[in-house]
């Protein structure tokens, strides 16, 4: 099992460790809820080390990407971070991702850390076919780059103490390579996976340590803590943001997932499975990942069957649970499409009950 540098520090602290995605990871530290409000209200570090790294570069850097994700590469500039996935050729998706756009010959794609080794061999695959120098034109650099995400509304008054360079009021989804801590050239990034606001950070593992230092140093007066994995779940399902392995995957399209905003049609993109997404856009699909409030009180959970008021099955649960701020059930699922509109009654089966349900659009949670 894998470790991040700064597995020492969550084992000190006495967070609670398990295995995921072959990393040894912190779930939690002292309790999901109580870590979810600190992000909600205050700051919160999360070790996202184990997330996935790939360089695309060289002259023919944007094409390649234009071919094997969904989004248009070519509507970035330096310094844009952009939201995509990577169609698998059959309809569905073999990752959702982050997409840097250093310069026109440079680019950065952060992937699921499930999914590294499944990714690289789909990107080979197309670089070869693409005519793309494997590891040198396309790198796989996940082993060499430490991140943390630090999240909450105080996260980026916590950095602005370490940057010589204004850097909290950056737009989202922009990125700058900044020197924090004294480390040369970072790359902080405003994207999050909490809708609390916040940055990520990336450097080299060898600065992992200067870097966790200095943001709990910083970070000491406004109640910085570490945040598990557990919590980064809750704050996430609050936002409606997709998990990779639950809400979407090799067998959901993006038009399904509602990720039609980051599926585009531009002339001149010939994606993978194009035709086929423009052909679910225009006929339509038979089933929508949706959002849903519980109305009787009840956790919904991963697997767990949708259904109609007669019992008939519509769907299931692809992620569920009760949500820290609203205090109510919270969940998505993909459901025949009939019953996709909002306000829509539908009932989740809940060890052999069956509780009521409304279709909500989101985010669950609104600041």
């Amino acid at each position: 099992m894998k470790t991040t540098p700064f597995t020492k520090y969550h084992i000190a602290a006495g967070a609670k460790m398990a295995p995921f995605a072959g990393y040894n990871m912190p779930i939690e530290f002292t309790g999901i809820n109580e870590e979810h409000v600190t992000v909600r209200e205050k700051v919160g570090v999360f070790d996202v080390s184990h997330m996935g790294e790939i360089w695309v570069k060289g002259p023919k850097a944007e094409a390649f990407l234009q071919r094997v994700t969904s989004n248009n590469v070519a509507a970035l500039y330096d310094g844009k971070v952009q939201y995509s996935c990577m169609p698998n050729g059959e309809g569905g998706i073999v990752d959702d991702l982050l997409v840097y756009r250093i310069n026109s010959e440079t680019y950065l794609l952060v992937v699921n850390a499930a999914n590294i080794e499944k990714d690289w061999n789909f990107l080979c695959k197309y670089a070869k076919e693409e005519g793309l120098e494997i590891g040198k034109e396309l790198y796989n650099a996940s082993d060499e780059i430490a991140q943390l995400a630090i999240q909450g509304p105080l996260a980026m008054k916590v950095v602005q103490k370490l940057c010589n360079e204004p850097v909290e009021d950056m737009e989202y989804y922009t990125f700058k390579k900044v020197d924090i801590a004294g480390i040369k050239e970072a790359i902080l990034s405003i994207t999050g996976y909490t809708g609390a606001g916040g940055c990520e950070i990336y450097v080299a593992n060898e600065d992992a340590d200067k870097l966790w230092n200095a943001v709990f140093e910083a970070g000491a007066e406004y109640g910085i803590k570490s945040i598990g994995l557990g919590a980064r779940d809750t704050l996430r399902l609050e936002m409606g943001f997709c998990l990779y392995g639950n809400d979407i995957d090799d067998t959901t399209s993006p038009i399904e997932a509602g990720l039609g905003w980051i599926t585009k049609f531009v002339d001149g993109k010939n994606f993978i499975d194009r035709d086929k997404m423009e052909k679910l856009k225009a006929e339509g699909v038979s089933k929508k990942l949706v959002g849903f409030v519980m109305e009787d009180r009840g956790i919904p959970r991963h697997g767990y069957k949708i259904v109609d008021a007669e019992g008939a099955e519509i769907g299931h649960v692809t992620s569920g649970t009760m949500s820290p701020c609203l205090k109510v059930g919270i969940g998505m699922g993909y459901v025949k499409t009939a019953f996709s509109k909002a306000d829509t009654e539908i009932f989740i089966e809940v060890r052999g009950k069956k509780l009521k349900a409304k279709v909500v659009k989101v985010p669950f949670y609104k600041k």
